[in-house]
């Protein structure tokens, strides 16, 4: 089975075919690489190779020239795309800034921006996806998640299943620090990407989750327990994911990044554009390996350095270091899919009748279960007030994004960003949007 990468010069495609090479059930055959950097996708093809060296059933990999090509005859198509590169990133955040609202680029004002620019590029993948490999699964990586992944499911229906790694990454902390074993845990987890909610974990039949909201020092001993405080996290009754503290702390959060002078894009904008420029000069495959391993580190070290600060600062936990994340999710997913035994994976997907408050269309992550037929979201406890009435704004905010994307509706791009939360007030939006488009 093929499995074709778009995005395929990403960063951390490395992380995605280092899993391939060790899944013991591995189904692909071929790895295609397509982007529209080919500088890029050369350095990351002889990083491939690197990891394939001494391996005794490697993958190959081959880089396609043109979409078209990537796709025809794809089973799987991750989809990892960075529209606008990361100086786009970079103006996503600097311009809610200067108007002094959140700059993020998958929550916020930067969000719906990215969104904006993101969704058109999407669509037309999805398109192409329909008509050379209307067979094929489409896995989408691509931020903001959630309503990239709402857009291409126009095309798609549910063959488009959008990832991320932040729940699954919340779920297993929360186990550690319960003292579980995060492999045989069971969970309720909704919300929409980059916005939900951990509402039960359990062992046995037993929830542990009142329990560790209970121990203060189990608490302090993962990124949410510190993150979000032991007293707020006994008031939501919940442990949120971490892009909520960009909702719950916005004025902390807003502080740190504020005044700062380096944003994370321009951070991940130098980093990154540094390392594709030594790697071309590294001076061989090992070389280049090395430097890869050290800018991912550092890349991991770094991530929500703002949020952190804001509380209270510290340093990240070895286990949220290795760099894993959306590889084991997407081979947990494609495995589920080729019958590998109804996994049960977050996802985002159609929503059906989980949220009754949502459209059955709109994109929901949630606990799915994984069939030859796709992921089906489970059934979940009621929503709390609070939980849904946050939901509905920013779903409703996603679905302006997508209709401003798809019809280039300024009225539409308008209603996303001044009802966003974290936009506090229409001129505010006014003014961002504007700048957007003489910047874009």
């Amino acid at each position: 089975m093929r499995l074709t990468i778009l995005g395929g010069g990403g960063f951390r495609v490395p992380l995605v075919y280092r899993a391939l090479l060790d899944d013991p059930g591995r189904a692909v055959s071929e790895v295609v690489l397509y982007d529209t950097d080919p500088r890029r996708v050369a350095v990351i093809a002889e990083l491939l190779a690197r990891l394939a060296q001494g391996h005794p059933a490697p993958v190959p990999v081959r880089v396609a020239e043109s979409l078209d090509e990537a796709l025809a005859g794809a089973g799987f198509v991750f989809s990892a795309i960075r529209v606008g590169g990361t100086a786009g990133r970079v103006r996503d955040e600097r311009i809610p800034l200067s108007e002094g609202v959140l700059g993020q680029e998958t929550v916020g004002a930067g969000g719906v921006l990215y969104g904006l620019r993101t969704i058109p590029v999407a669509l037309r993948i999805a398109e192409r996806v329909a008509a050379l490999a209307p067979e094929a699964w489409v896995i989408n990586f691509t931020n903001p998640a959630g309503m990239v992944t709402e857009a291409m499911s126009q095309v798609l229906g549910d063959r488009v299943i959008g990832i991320c790694d932040s729940p699954v990454g919340l779920v297993r902390r929360a186990a550690r620090a319960a003292g579980a074993d995060p492999d045989r845990a069971g969970y309720d987890y909704v919300g929409l990407n980059h916005l939900g909610w951990l509402r039960s974990l359990t062992l046995d039949g037993t929830d542990l989750l009142p329990g560790l909201l209970a121990d203060e020092d189990a608490l302090g001993s993962f990124e949410e327990g510190r993150l979000f405080g032991g007293d707020w996290l006994r008031t939501l009754g919940a442990l949120p994911n971490e892009y909520l503290h960009y909702y719950y702390f916005r004025r902390e959060t807003l502080d740190s990044v504020r005044d700062t002078r380096e944003t994370r894009g321009e951070f991940l904008d130098q980093q990154q554009g540094g390392f594709f420029e030594r790697a071309a000069a590294a001076g061989g495959p090992d070389a280049v390996y090395a430097l890869w391993e050290r800018t991912r580190l550092e890349r991991e070290e770094t991530y929500m350095a703002h949020s952190r600060e804001a509380g209270g600062g510290w340093q990240r936990d070895s286990h949220d270091l290795e760099g894993g994340g959306y590889d084991r999710v997407a081979l947990a997913l494609m495995h589920g899919i080729l019958g590998g035994g109804g996994p049960r994976l977050i996802l985002n997907v159609r929503n059906g009748t989980t949220v009754p408050q949502l459209a059955p269309d709109a994109i929901v992550e949630t606990v799915c279960e994984v069939t030859a037929q796709g992921a089906r979201p489970l059934p979940c406890a009621p929503l709390r007030e609070d939980q849904l009435g946050l939901m509905l704004q920013v779903k409703a905010v996603e679905r302006a994004t997508v209709e401003a994307a798809l019809f280039k509706d300024r009225t539409a791009a308008l209603r996303a960003l001044a009802l966003h939360p974290l936009v506090d007030s229409p001129a505010v939006a006014a003014r961002i949007l504007q700048r957007a488009a003489g910047e874009g």
